[in-house]
């Protein structure tokens, strides 16, 4: 890389005064096929520090899209390169949306959306569930498995056709030590019929949820155990399927409130973020409502872009969003290449007795790159968090080109207010 190249993506990568630099491509191009970075999750590592997994490309959905690790001996100061671990380079179709699973020996699953040559939507998102795993950090990975995946009513009837769907945060541990995570499920042309707006995030989807089972039992890949909640006619969903009145609700954020609940929060293509929740460990799901500051608020403005929450403490987390609908500098709610930004923090606490049993702050000012285009402008969230020793760091893609982390202290979470619940009379 030429020095003046250089020089400018080290101006570009502080636009948003990250304290950790994961990952910077290494052209401006694309022709170095690393220019496309994103769903970027960070985890703690089994023997120590940190490793990240993400999807990588020239531009999102391209046939070079791919799926790498990379992994940092002290605590996010310095990364290794990115190791390949799925994509055409190994003689399959592209790779995506890759998410993490750790079992109790320390064996590193990685799991991914694989295409496999047929689709009814698009390419990166319509594919099998395939997975590897590493015995040994990182280094070395087991040969590629597929693993059977239920169909649903929303699925093309055809059964060469697989599923499209994503999950797009990292699975957690919630109840008896198995990892859980929800999931987007796009509706298939065939069920939802045609569209005016080709564009994906528009298209018709549901949320719903998978449970991992035996993972502490290091299976092979192909093994893996999955029991789903909240599908087929309980999937959850925000207006109606088939309508003029597109039904999106993806991209589900969860959480554990102290009384054992599960709080979820998505987003919507109807200019504000939604929330569900579940007192039965994830079976079963609440019907979804606009997200607000509390209980008696105006939703909170947002446009179909991720909007995740994190636990910071028992009883505490952090939101995530755009704060406006939308419309923004003279983009409207289809421009979603060019509106998703800035980003705003709400501080949020847990309110028993509400209604919404997390009710947040007044929006904070987090960060923004002004718009400057990498290839693509937009700041939008498909991030991660790890503890750190004062507070959490937040992995997110910026622009889906660099990679970056920044810390966010425990003590200045705490100056936050948030409303109270007024007393009962």
């Amino acid at each position: 890389m030429d020095p003046k190249t250089a020089a400018h993506l080290q101006r570009e990568l502080q636009r948003t005064h990250p304290d950790h630099v994961v990952y910077v491509p290494k052209s401006l191009d694309g022709s170095t096929l690393d220019t496309g970075n994103e769903h970027f999750l960070v985890s703690e590592h089994p023997a120590g520090g940190l490793f990240a997994v993400w999807t990588q490309s020239s531009y999102e959905g391209r046939p070079d899209q791919h799926v790498v690790f990379a992994r940092s001996n002290d605590d996010g100061e310095t990364w290794s390169a990115p190791k390949f671990i799925a994509g055409p380079d190994d003689g399959g179709g592209i790779a995506s949306w890759q998410f993490p699973l750790i079992s109790k020996s320390g064996r590193i699953y990685i799991y991914y959306n694989r295409y496999i040559g047929v689709h009814d939507l698009y390419m990166a998102t319509c594919g099998a569930m395939a997975g590897r795993y590493s015995d040994d950090g990182g280094e070395t990975w087991s040969e590629q498995q597929l693993v059977p995946m239920s169909k649903s009513i929303w699925d093309s009837k055809d059964p060469k056709i697989p599923s499209n769907w994503i999950i797009w945060q990292k699975p957690l541990k919630f109840f008896d030590g198995k990892y859980f995570a929800g999931f987007t499920r796009w509706v298939s042309p065939e069920v939802a019929g045609p569209r005016k707006m080709n564009v994906w995030w528009s298209n018709d989807a549901v949320t719903e949820f998978m449970r991992f089972d035996n993972v502490d039992d290091d299976p092979e890949p192909g093994d893996l155990q999955i029991t789903y909640f909240a599908e087929n006619e309980k999937a959850l969903q925000y207006g109606h399927i088939g309508h003029p009145e597109v039904s999106v609700v993806q991209e589900p954020g969860i959480v554990k409130l102290p009384d054992d609940r599960l709080f979820c929060v998505m987003r919507s293509n109807a200019g504000h973020a939604v929330w569900s929740e579940s007192s039965d460990k994830g079976e079963t799901w609440s019907a979804v409502t606009p997200l607000r500051q509390t209980d008696d608020r105006k939703p909170m403005q947002h446009p179909c872009s991720p909007c995740p929450i994190y636990e910071v403490a028992p009883g505490e987390y952090i939101f995530f969003f755009h704060n406006h609908d939308g419309h923004m500098g003279g983009w409207g709610p289809m421009d979603s290449n060019k509106h998703r930004r800035p980003i705003w923090l709400c501080r949020g606490l847990f309110r028993p007795g509400a209604k919404q049993p997390v009710w947040f702050s007044e929006p904070q000012f987090f960060m923004d790159n002004e718009g400057v285009a990498m290839l693509r402008e937009d700041l939008a969230m498909y991030a991660s968090t790890t503890a750190n020793p004062n507070g959490v760091t937040l992995w997110y893609p910026e622009r889906k080109f660099f990679l970056l982390g920044k810390k966010i202290r425990r003590d200045w979470l705490a100056q936050i207010p948030v409303p109270e619940l007024a007393p009962e009379k």
